[in-house]
């Protein structure tokens, strides 16, 4: 006697060793002997060699049309599998017959449902028909999926991924056919997406990648600028009595500050720090604050940057050469050439900018060789000179003076797809004066705000972290109790919403802002996130400039410096790169030859390998 059962949904056959009513002592027709229960068996057959039994099932099963068995079973409410098998065959199916339309009925689930051991139900025909299109549906996709994969295969793009390629970079959806089929081509090639992308030709701009990618996450709408209406410049302010001049890169057209030197009768200097003011043109609420409120700030990128403000409006406002701007001001009186503080004045006013001072220009004239041979050969070097001894003892009264080697900053220029980048060093001249005499402003006017209980911004540092606060605090980075940022209303928001807070305290207003204020919070909030967020692009940016700029000057082999373990800067660029193969003894400091190679604008890697020591 031998058995056809079922066992985790595949049938299978044995001789039958003994039967003990609820179970079966079974042989497999290769020897394995098992026990089964009864309730598995389907059926029970003498006929038919064993070992080929299954074989001659299936070959039937192969013949048998699960269309035409469905429209003679149609009408049936249920049905045994041995019963259709005896009205297709015509006569007492042999034991194979049977087999192979029990395999038939049970392959076709679309047609027929089961019902119990052996017995099915015909699906209802809407059923039968919806499922049948969905099969064939996905029939179609398949044969599509795979023309799709040749065709990215070979570097071609399948004509319909043509509006899909956003979605695809960016923000792929992973149940659609387009990006199954990129995936399984990215699998074969070897290749990422977007590299896989540009191989087809679908990704002609690696630039363009990065950038629109920060677009469609930072500024799905595009960066145009809405409606907003016109410039309202205030009128009536008292005008300053000194010239001022501004210190800045060659391309910044957001000139947010300007200085003033003046004699004062009996001895000393009159410093004035000048910030231009663009809360006098627009309130709280407006359309131009809705914009600076979307925004939060500039976002800097070489060769390109998306302002926080319309270019009208920085226009209006922006401290240009040869105008009068109005302004925020603050004037501080020194006794004399020690730069002893004896007064201290801040104004609502319009200043007269006689100058804006670029540092391309200005370097060769005011450096730390001009100045220590007292060649300072140029219209403003007195006033320079003068800001410079300041700085010193800014700094020194910080604590901050001869903190370690001074930092380096890189400046980008893009011209024509071309990338050059020049070094300058943080502690230059230009930098300290500039830099000490914004502290010096925002430390002030954060120590204005705070004692009149106003409610600011507040830049706070403590145990190494910074953060941005609503009460006042020391930043211990820079050596100060109070500090805001105030000096930059034209590119950031924070220093704007301080600006509003400072001007109505230097007027005896109410200022707009309360302590506990739900826009101030949340402007905040959103600063800080999006703060960061612009300055991890920036710094993308500018290392995919570098990379660029590795090709364009043709490097294959570059300098560095060991920084630690396998970590080396590279020379010329803001580049930081692991190098495996460096020398076990390599110490910090040790200057290195790395030879470079498989530079990826897309993923923005590169592979450096250890070619020898500088000093060998």
């Amino acid at each position: 006697m031998n058995v056809l059962y079922e066992e985790e949904g595949t049938f299978k056959v044995a001789t039958v060793l003994a039967d003990n009513v609820t179970s079966l002592q079974i042989e497999a027709p290769h020897g394995k002997r098992s026990k089964i229960k009864a309730g598995v068996v389907v059926f029970r057959f003498q006929d038919g060699a064993l070992p080929d039994f299954l074989e001659q099932a299936h070959r039937i099963a192969e013949d048998l049309d699960p269309n035409f068995l469905w429209e003679c079973s149609s009408g049936r409410e249920e049905f045994g599998f041995d019963d259709l098998a005896r009205e297709y065959f015509g006569h007492t199916p042999e034991a194979a017959e049977a087999a192979g339309m029990l395999i038939r009925l049970h392959s076709a689930p679309m047609h027929f449902y089961r019902k119990g051991r052996g017995r099915f139900r015909p699906a209802p025909a809407d059923a039968l028909q919806a499922a049948l299109a969905s099969v064939e549906r996905k029939r179609v996709q398949a044969e599509l999926q795979a023309r799709y994969v040749r065709e990215l295969c070979e570097f071609r793009v399948p004509p319909e991924f043509s509006d899909k390629l956003s979605m695809l970079l960016y923000t792929p959806d992973k149940a659609s056919l387009e990006w199954k089929a990129l995936e399984a081509a990215c699998a074969e090639t070897r290749l990422g997406v977007p590299q896989l992308l540009q191989r087809c030709g679908a990704l002609p701009s690696s630039h363009d990648y990065h950038f629109h990618r920060f677009l469609l996450e930072h500024f799905p709408r595009g960066t145009d600028f809405p409606p907003w209406g016109e410039v309202a410049l205030p009128g009536d302010l008292p005008e300053a009595v000194a010239p001022a001049f501004s210190i800045d890169d060659a391309a910044t057209t957001e000139i947010d500050d300007a200085f003033s030197v003046a004699p004062l009768p009996d001895g000393g200097w009159r410093i004035g720090i000048h910030i231009a003011a663009p809360s006098l043109g627009f309130g709280p609420g407006s359309a131009l604050d809705r914009i600076a409120a979307g925004r939060l700030s500039t976002v800097y990128m070489p060769g390109n940057k998306i302002t926080m403000l319309p270019e009208e409006v920085i226009h209006a406002f922006t401290l240009g050469e040869a105008r009068l701007c109005p302004a925020v001001s603050m004037y501080l009186d020194f006794a004399d050439d020690e730069f002893q503080m004896v007064a201290r004045e801040s104004r609502v006013e319009q200043v007269r900018i006689a100058a804006n001072l670029r540092h391309d220009t200005l370097e060769e004239h005011f450096n730390e060789y001009t100045l220590e041979n007292d060649r300072m050969n140029h219209p403003f070097g007195a006033e320079l000179r003068v800001l410079w001894g300041l700085a010193n003892v800014l700094e020194t009264r910080r604590g901050k003076a001869g903190e370690g080697l001074p930092p380096v900053d890189y400046s980008f220029r893009v011209v024509d797809d071309r990338v050059s980048i020049t070094e300058r060093r943080r502690g230059s001249p230009i930098d300290k004066v500039v830099s000490e005499l914004m502290i010096l402003a925002n430390s002030e006017w954060g120590r204005q705000l705070a004692d009149a209980g106003v409610a600011a911004l507040y830049r706070t540092q403590s145990n190494g972290k910074v953060r941005m606060s609503t009460v006042p605090a020391p930043h211990q980075g820079l050596g100060v109790s109070r500090y805001v940022w105030a000096s930059s209303p034209l590119r950031r928001y924070v220093d704007l919403l301080n600006q509003r807070q400072l001007v109505a305290t230097i007027r005896g207003e109410t200022p707009p802002y309360g302590s506990q204020d739900q826009l101030l919070l949340t402007a905040m909030r959103d600063f800080e996130l999006a703060y960061d967020a612009y300055n991890g692009f920036q710094r993308q940016m500018e290392r995919y400039w570098s990379l660029r700029w590795l090709l364009q000057e043709r490097k294959d082999q570059v300098e560095g410096t060991v920084l630690r373990e396998n970590l080396v800067k590279l020379h010329g660029v803001p580049l930081v790169q692991r190098v495996p193969s460096l020398p076990e003894l390599t110490q910090p400091g040790d200057e290195v030859r790395l030879a470079i190679s498989d530079l990826d604008l897309l993923s923005l890697t590169l592979s450096a390998r250890f070619a020898s020591r500088m000093n060998c």
